[in-house]
């Protein structure tokens, strides 16, 4: 299956949950898209529970369902409880990172920058968006790119960073300081239901 490259508001609306995690999405209609998105649906079942809630997290974080699922079998092999181990190695993508610092104000976008090549992890180019970041790991924009237009705006947009990551805007790099905690993560989410999706 291809990635979607249509529209993430509609997903959003879909799920019923803001996918950017700015609340945008939901801000003007929160109900689902379409002629008939405001109607009144139906009591969902426990299937239907477990699928939005996975569904809400695999389009957060831009996954197609092979990667996803792939991501979730890795972290059954962590120690430490499965869906949280799940979590933080979404987290650790490098799009993922990328876009925690601050170098583009989208998952989607950084995916793009990563893959044009923009971006190096402890001074080496990598163009591999699902790259596993590891704790320590240097993540900088190439030298040749720290003009990069769309970079220079969405740092001139940042106002606040999650704490597993630093960066130092004179040099525009950053260090993945650790893995990060549960509740430095969207509340919104309940890993939970996603480890009963696939374990049924």
């Amino acid at each position: 299956m291809s990635r979607y490259t249509g529209p993430s508001y509609k997903k959003a609306r879909r799920v019923g949950f803001s996918i950017s995690e700015t609340g945008k999405e939901l801000a003007r209609r929160p109900y689902g898209p379409g002629q008939h998105g405001n109607a009144r649906k139906g009591k969902l079942s426990d299937y239907g529970i477990q699928l939005k809630e996975k569904q809400k997290v695999r389009f957060m974080y831009g996954l197609n369902e092979k990667q996803f699922r792939k991501t979730f079998n890795e972290a059954a092999k962590m120690a430490g409880i499965h869906g949280e181990n799940f979590l933080k190695l979404l987290e650790s993508r490098l799009d993922n990172i990328v876009y925690r610092m601050g170098f583009s104000t989208t998952r989607r976008g950084a995916r793009q920058i990563v893959n044009h090549g923009h971006i190096t992890v402890n001074g080496r180019k990598v163009d591999i968006p699902s790259y596993r970041c590891k704790p320590g790991d240097i993540i900088a924009i190439k030298e040749n790119s720290k003009d990069h237009k769309a970079v220079k705006e969405s740092l001139e947009k940042v106002t606040k960073r999650v704490e597993f990551v630093t960066f130092d805007e004179n040099k525009l790099s950053g260090t993945y300081v650790r893995l990060p905690e549960r509740n430095e993560l969207n509340a919104d989410i309940n890993e939970a239901l996603i480890v009963e999706f696939y374990n049924k």
